[in-house]
């Protein structure tokens, strides 16, 4: 039987992120207990739903929450509540929308691919993305008039570094779908540290992945106007039926939810950004490595490290030390987007200093060959 400690399983240092194909994230310990006990009793679920649900929109001050299978999961049946609202008869009929509103207005940037293209979750509650926009740029104007056209049931927006523009406002894309009588609806999967500025937008719904930086089990919150979480929650008897959360998922979400509440923010941001620079100085010090600190693109609250590697040989560039990274022992995942510019950047956020630790003298012993 397999277990966690099996030595069969790659043992694996993350500083890649909160990335599905690792498993996401840690959870802490109270997260992991919360989700323990729920395993092993019985609940009314509904009851189990209500309970959780209100306790997430009371902690983070949205008018109402309920929580779904996870994030790709919650667009499709955040669209899906759009085009039917409660109607059992409509539920039921999905995805089959001939003669409903089923056309979702996205901002071409935002067709974002997380593992699936994102077009793919709307299409799945039978409703026809529609992209506005070009791949470098999408207004107001674009989306508004994008919006004013008939049979339109919600606008989606995504706050992710996958986008391929600058930032869109999404208060005035908000305003510009609401100016329509459209509901807009915001992907902010990783997006938890800036939950209440998403809210802000007046957006219908923001969507927040449990699993990442809350570090819950899988799992997706969908918060916003209690008309449209009704209308998520009914899904349940339809499409949604494959993609319910789970009472353990339940529990561990509030769990995570209630330590955030409690987190004190300038203090972990300053943890952060410690541990970032210790890295980068350390980092600084192995030949033909130079490493700086910059910003996430999104806004959230911490730096990762962005190392630009030079090199004599011309056997050794960035994209083979990550994937001589990956491919040692322990195996050392980073991103790699950048390393056609030569930059390899980690993100520290979940790792130990003892991991941090491994990674340098790993970064050490390769590029001694460089």
């Amino acid at each position: 039987m397999p277990t966690p400690a099996d030595r069969s399983f790659s043992e694996i240092i993350n500083a890649r992120g909160v990335f599905t194909p690792l498993g996401v994230s840690r959870s802490p310990k109270e997260v992991s207990d919360a989700a323990a006990e729920a395993l092993s009793r019985y609940f009314v679920m509904g009851e189990l739903h209500d309970a959780v649900g209100q306790h997430i929109a009371d902690s983070t001050g949205a008018p109402a929450a309920t929580v779904v299978h996870c994030v790709a999961s919650a667009i499709t049946l955040a669209v899906a509540a759009c085009i039917t609202g409660t109607n059992k008869k409509l539920i039921e009929r999905l995805p089959f929308t001939s003669g409903l509103k089923n056309r979702v207005v996205l901002p071409r940037p935002h067709a974002v691919n997380y593992g699936q293209p994102i077009e793919q979750a709307v299409k799945l509650a039978g409703a026809e993305p529609v992209l506005t926009g070009t791949l470098t740029s999408c207004s107001e104007i674009d989306i508004d008039e994008a919006c004013s056209r008939p049979n339109t049931c919600c606008l989606l927006l995504v706050s992710s570094r996958l986008t391929t523009t600058k930032a869109i406002d999404f208060e005035k894309a908000v305003s510009a779908a609401h100016r329509h009588g459209v509901p807009a609806i915001i992907d902010g999967a990783a997006q938890d540290f800036r939950l209440t500025e998403l809210l802000d937008t007046g957006a219908d719904a923001v969507l927040i992945s449990g699993q990442k930086y809350l570090g819950a089990p899988t799992s997706g919150l969908v918060l916003g106007q209690p008309d449209l979480i009704s209308a998520v929650r009914a899904q349940e008897n339809g499409i949604g039926r494959g993609m319910k959360a789970s009472k353990e998922a339940l529990l561990g979400v509030s769990a995570a939810v209630e330590l955030r509440k409690h987190l004190n923010v300038d203090n972990w941001v300053l943890e952060q950004r410690a541990k970032v620079s210790r890295f980068v100085a350390a980092a600084n010090e192995i030949e033909n490595v130079t490493a700086q600190t910059r910003p996430d693109p999104t806004n959230l609250p911490f730096e990762r490290a962005h190392l630009r590697l030079v090199s004599t040989s011309d056997s050794i560039n960035a994209a083979k030390i990550a994937g001589d990274l990956r491919t040692g022992s322990p195996s050392i995942w980073v991103m790699d987007h950048l390393v056609e510019q030569s930059e390899i950047v980690f993100e520290l956020v979940q790792l130990t200093d003892g991991e941090v630790n491994v990674i340098i003298k790993r970064l050490r012993e390769l590029m001694s060959f460089a």
